[in-house]
């Protein structure tokens, strides 16, 4: 990736609700980041952060009803992605930006081959005839490392292992050459060792095709591998935003590093005990009003529950949404100015 390239994805003020029997639920609140071409970004948080919701709301992939896409732009190559028909979004999908879900067996259908499930992108966007598509779905399953690729194109998804599934919806997802790949956590169902290999997979396409990838997952474990940049999301909301090795180490949320903290370790001699972060995320009936992570902060004071905290510049590529200074040991000092890019604030 060149210094000072133009993002090939900009997001801005990103909001997602659901309308529900109960009331609203406010999943994605004021989300900015932006996507360089050529990188990967991790995106990391629990369950319930966030992160599915706020990149299928990209895409336009969230059913409408129950939820509703209230506010922000999306910036994807001069087109705004929420001002788009449903036709210019079904061109952009599987074309431009390809998606990889996080059960293949789910995902991938039954009752067709994978060779069909391949090829029909290609016809689709691509405008492939069958033969030439049949060509280029026996290259993608070669390219995803499928071994006798050509006899495989016949096989259905129940006769292909778990990884072998993943291989094939990656390689669906990379059939039209996209500018952006987005993966939500496509290796959680798999085992440490088909996990790795999907890693490895992604860093030699990556370095093969020059996509920019979005990697979707609540294993910092994994970010640390793969990642150029990371976002922390908590409670509909970007916390952390850093450089990974940056991120890893001088996090500067107090949920970034409990979550590192969760993380096992290989040093030392005997095993320590991994720590656990007490309590729940919120269910977001409104926008936030405070800081989401204050009920199960160990940094929380008055602020805190009485304003929601903007994300503060901590260094160059690194901001956190967190009233606590943790270089100073102590609260923030006043607001100086306004960031124009991505609404952070440079704190004095």
């Amino acid at each position: 990736m060149a210094d000072g390239a133009t993002p090939v994805l900009n997001v801005r003020d990103l909001k997602t609700v659901f309308k529900t029997r109960s009331g609203s639920v406010h999943a994605v609140n004021s989300v900015s980041f932006s996507l360089n071409p050529g990188e990967l970004l991790g995106v990391v948080g629990e369950s319930g952060s966030g992160k599915s919701v706020t990149m299928m709301s990209l895409i336009g992939l969230i059913p409408s009803p129950p939820a509703e896409v209230s506010g922000g732009g999306i910036d994807f190559g001069g087109i705004d992605l929420l001002q788009a028909s449903e036709t210019e979004l079904r061109a952009i999908r599987g074309a431009r930006i390809g998606f990889v879900f996080q059960d293949p067996m789910t995902s991938l259908n039954p009752v067709f081959t994978v060779g069909y499930q391949i090829m029909e992108p290609l016809r689709k966007h691509m405008n492939m005839s069958k033969a030439q598509a049949r060509v280029r779905a026996k290259e993608l399953l070669e390219l995803v490392g499928i071994p006798d690729a050509e006899r495989r194109l016949s096989d259905y998804p129940h006769q292909f292992s778990g990884g072998m599934r993943q291989r094939v919806m990656i390689a669906i997802a990379l059939a039209c050459d996209p500018e952006v790949l987005i993966a939500d956590e496509p290796t959680t169902a798999l085992d440490v060792t088909i996990q790795a290999q999907i890693l490895e997979l992604m860093h030699e396409l990556r370095a093969k095709l020059g996509m920019a990838v979005i990697w979707i997952t609540h294993d910092l474990g994994v970010i640390a591998g793969i990642a150029d940049r990371v976002l922390v999301m908590y409670g509909g909301q970007i916390v952390e935003h850093a450089p990974v090795r940056e991120l890893f180490r001088h996090p500067r949320h107090p949920y970034t590093r409990a979550l590192l903290k969760t993380v096992p370790s290989v040093r030392g001699e005997r095993a320590e005990r991994l720590e656990v972060i007490e309590g729940q995320p919120p269910i977001l009936r409104a926008e936030p009003s405070s800081c989401s992570f204050a009920a199960r902060c160990p940094f929380a004071f008055e602020r805190c529950l009485a304003e929601n905290p903007p994300r503060f510049d901590i260094s160059p590529g690194h901001d956190a949404a967190c009233f606590y200074d943790f270089e100073s040991g102590a609260p923030r000092a006043s607001v100086q100015a306004t960031s124009v890019t991505e609404g952070v604030i440079h704190a004095g």
